[in-house]
């Protein structure tokens, strides 16, 4: 055959190549079966739902933490926020969908999803469609890798930053979704197996976790522990502390995945454990330190939130109270004094708040619960979350340091002293936050 001929038939056959590996990709039903409509009811919910957990890292998180920065430092962080956002969503849909939700080992799944392989407007998770479930858990796979910033912030290299939080989200934040959430995973496959209803171990003690390694390795912030570093901004704070309070109902009641009853229990329930929270913080303050803080409102609010995740499906509101109670002593007493006794500069108290916040909250999780099966052992339960929290620590832990190392043997991790002096808006971002 003609060389030319040969190649335009090649051409005009490249159309319907095309077409026919776009149906093989897409088409999972055999031919004739009756397509399930979704539930509306709860894909509306589940589309709030879903936007609301976006609005807990844009503008939530970022106002939160841009607030108890250094003016210097406040587009930093706002930066950081911004571009994990995206980064996490392409690397969610490129590979990290299909290997936490996918059926493989206990461990990790497969790449059966890839790049959302077989997934069109038909198919369902639940009685949602996927897509929906796909973005509500994308919003999770973004604010997860976003609280660990605030552990070192004003001194970590923003290319560093991003290669850290995409090899962490990798290796740390996909096997422990599927060890907790996932067909098979290793959490829910015990005997007794461990309750994590919206993320206690999966977002919160692993971003507390890695948060801890991060700051230690880091090192502290020129001037720490020599000279005050304090907020820039503690009414951008409280406002963004407030956004995370709204955006929270969308976190937890939206992990029901339905308009029903648990979702209804789990926002009412995250409401008490956040205000106990709060007042627990304050009244510590006030008997410690004379005064209670706007700082301390915000912080107490947002351990709270931490500790209730993990319960916000089972527990009953008397508990609720109990974990937020705990979660809001407890996680000031690492946020003050334990962080002062062993001198780490977790900048924005990541680990002191969500590390363990969400430790107090899900062992309390096998304590408190709402309607208790037939035969329910309160112990072995425990025992389960317990098991659980240890490997999340052990996992999240070693993951991130060795990729510290790696990060710090290689490109480094921290800006130039001078640079950290003038602050990171202007010498790693060209930008300035406010102008005179």
């Amino acid at each position: 055959m003609n060389p030319i001929r040969r190649y335009w038939s090649a051409f005009l056959a490249l159309p319907s190549l095309i077409i026919l590996s776009t149906t093989a990709w897409s088409q999972d039903e055999a031919p004739g079966e009756a397509v399930v409509p979704p539930d509306s009811g709860d894909t509306a919910w589940m589309i709030v739902a879903t936007c609301l957990v976006l609005f807990m890292t844009l503008p939530g998180l970022a106002l939160f933490y841009g607030g108890l920065v250094r003016s210097k430092n406040v587009l930093s962080v706002l930066v950081q926020c911004f571009v994990i956002a995206a980064v996490m969503s392409i690397l969610w849909f490129i590979y990290g969908y299909s290997f936490a939700t996918t059926e493989g080992s206990s461990i990790i799944g497969t790449a059966e999803k890839l790049l959302l392989k077989g997934i069109t407007t038909d198919t369902l998770s639940g009685t949602i469609p996927e897509s929906v479930f796909f973005v509500f858990q994308m919003t999770f796979a973004i604010i997860t890798p976003a609280l660990i910033v605030g552990a070192f912030a004003e001194r970590m290299k923003f290319s560093a930053v991003l290669i850290f939080t995409s090899l962490w989200f990798t290796l740390s934040y996909l096997p422990i979704w599927h060890m907790a959430w996932g067909d098979g995973g290793l959490f829910s496959s015990w005997e007794t197996g461990a309750m994590d209803f919206a993320g206690g171990t999966v977002v919160h003690i692993n971003a507390g976790i890695a948060a801890l390694v991060a700051c230690i390795l880091c090192g502290k912030r020129k001037g720490h522990g020599s000279k005050p570093l304090t907020p820039h901004s503690v009414p951008m704070t409280v406002i963004g502390a407030s956004m995370l309070w709204v955006g929270w109902f969308g976190f937890n009641a939206g992990s029901e995945l339905a308009a029903d009853g648990v979702a209804g229990m789990a926002m009412l329930v995250t409401q008490l454990a956040t205000a106990a929270a709060v007042l627990s913080w304050l009244a510590l303050e006030k008997i410690i330190s004379g005064k209670p803080t706007a700082v301390g409102a915000a912080t107490g609010a947002v351990a709270g939130l931490v500790a209730i995740t993990p319960a916000s499906g089972s527990t009953s509101p008397i508990g609720a109270v109990i974990i937020g109670i705990a979660a809001g002593a407890l996680c000031y007493f690492f946020a003050t004094t334990v962080k002062r006794k062993f001198g780490y500069d977790d900048s924005l108290d990541v680990f002191g708040v969500h590390g363990i916040g969400g430790i107090v909250g899900a062992i309390l999780t096998g304590v408190f619960l709402l309607a208790p099966p037939d035969g329910f052992n309160m112990g072995a339960q425990v025992f389960a979350q317990i098991k659980s929290v240890g490997i999340t620590i052990v996992w999240s832990g070693v993951v991130s340091v060795v990729v510290l190392y790696a990060l710090k043997a290689t490109i480094g991790l921290r800006v130039e002293e001078g640079d950290e002096d003038r602050g990171l808006d202007t010498t790693s971002h060209g930008e300035a936050a406010y102008n005179d």
